[in-house]
């Protein structure tokens, strides 16, 4: 009798246990989950804190630490150095180039004053050479490529770009009525 007890009293927890896991399975899952998660970042963060007391504890040399600031400082020292002669650098090139635009500027003056183009020795150059060919006839460019091809119609759809007409779809209209 007491090995069917034994098996009614399991049986009847079973009935109690299942439909509460069916119910609630998914949240006793999430909590196990997040007390895990909780538990490994306490124990993270109680080693650190072991870490840091012992660090801090130590006793530093003073001369380690006047070394290692006097580096430092050296090494930012050279730093702005550096950068303050790429500054130099660069303010003496705007100042070559802001030099080549006054220069242009007086050149462009000086020809526009004697009644030459105006907009430098390039354009100078061409006006020369337009001169020279302006006394003999001037010929169309036929190396030039047609906009569109001689069969072109733009109804048919063909050799155009996206922008292509197309006829409607056969059938009844897609409208209600």
């Amino acid at each position: 009798m007491d090995l069917i007890g034994s098996l009614e009293h399991v049986f009847a927890e079973t009935l109690y246990v299942g439909p509460l896991l069916a119910e609630y399975g998914w949240y006793l899952l999430f909590m196990c989950v997040g007390v895990y998660l909780v538990v490994q970042h306490l124990s993270k963060r109680r080693a650190s804190q072991g870490q840091s007391s012992s660090a801090s504890g130590a006793v530093q040399d003073p001369n380690a630490v006047v070394r290692r600031q006097e580096a430092l400082e050296a090494s930012r020292r050279r730093m702005q150095e550096e950068l303050d002669a790429k500054a130099a650098l660069f303010r003496l090139k705007q100042q070559q180039l802001e030099e080549e635009k006054r220069q242009q500027k007086i050149e462009m003056y000086d020809s526009m004053k004697e009644g030459r183009s105006y907009r430098g020795k390039a354009k100078t150059a061409q006006n020369t050479e337009e001169a020279s060919t302006s006394t003999t006839v001037l010929k169309p460019k036929t190396d030039k490529k047609p906009l569109r091809s001689s069969g072109f119609n733009p109804l048919s759809g063909e050799g155009g770009g996206s922008c292509a007409w197309r006829p409607g779809r056969r059938g009844p209209s897609a409208g209600g009525g």
